[in-house]
């Protein structure tokens, strides 16, 4: 596989992080297909972005391989393009520090969700990453898609090893982390315990959390499947936390 097929498949890997496996969250949490489908058909796509947020923010790890994966992903894409790491007119310590903006904001970004111990891992694997592919680009190792020669000193090997761990992370850290997410049968979102009337009477129900409309909520009912309206919410203060049902390695 040649090097414009590798950065390919790096951005279909994220792709397909981003939309498949927020379904996956659903089907698995809510227990199958058709509940992934009436919860999806209930809310529409605000449901599903929803899930997919839910997850990247409340994972720090996955959001943190996420974040410095399509941060690589970015810059390997503008390199392929004449852009970023291949400007032809612009100094390599321009470059360097042109390549450090991004991480940076990444690690902002991380670091006011998760804590400053994963901005500063976000923010330093990232330019890491960015720094090897700008030397391959540097040192006219890499050009349309493809690397030109072999390793000959000592920054052309330590290219070919921040490249690897950038592949191992995008191609094997990210799915493997993604589908542990959506299968660890916890919520996305908070779970609340409401007044629901189901036609027998009122009960207390506790309610993955959908959205708020008016003085109610909008929910899946955990206990017996299915989207619900639920009034005179709280905040679900029970042992079971977001935990919804056994994760898929236990069940």
């Amino acid at each position: 596989m040649s090097e414009g097929e590798r950065s390919g498949a790096e951005r279909m890997m994220l792709v397909a992080a981003l939309f498949a496996v927020p379904v996956l969250k659903l089907s698995w949490t809510l227990g199958g297909g058709e509940a992934a489908r009436e919860a999806l058909d209930t809310m529409g796509p605000k449901n599903w972005l929803d899930v997919m947020s839910g997850m990247f923010l409340f994972e720090p790890l996955l959001s943190t391989v996420l974040g410095v994966a399509a941060a690589r992903a970015c810059y390997l894409y503008l390199g392929e393009h004449g852009r970023g790491p291949a400007h032809p007119g612009r100094g390599f310590a321009a470059t360097a520090a042109a390549a450090a903006i991004v991480p940076g904001a990444l690690a902002l970004v991380i670091g006011s969700l998760n804590g400053w111990a994963w901005a500063l891992t976000a923010g330093a694997v990232s330019y890491a990453l960015r720094l090897g592919v700008l030397l391959d680009h540097r040192t006219g190792r890499y050009a349309g898609g493809r690397r030109r020669t072999r390793a000959a000193g000592p920054l052309h090997r330590t290219a070919d090893v921040v490249w690897g761990a950038g592949l191992l992370l995008t191609l094997v850290a990210l799915p493997l982390l993604a589908l542990a997410a959506a299968l660890d049968g916890r919520s996305w979102a908070g779970t609340v315990r409401c007044d629901v009337d189901t036609g027998s009477g009122s009960s207390r129900i506790r309610l993955i959390e959908f959205e708020r409309e008016g003085e109610g909520v909008v929910g899946w009912d955990v206990a017996d499947g299915g989207v619900v309206n639920g009034i005179n919410c709280a905040g679900d203060a029970g042992d079971e936390g977001d935990v919804i049902r056994e994760p898929w390695w236990r069940a």
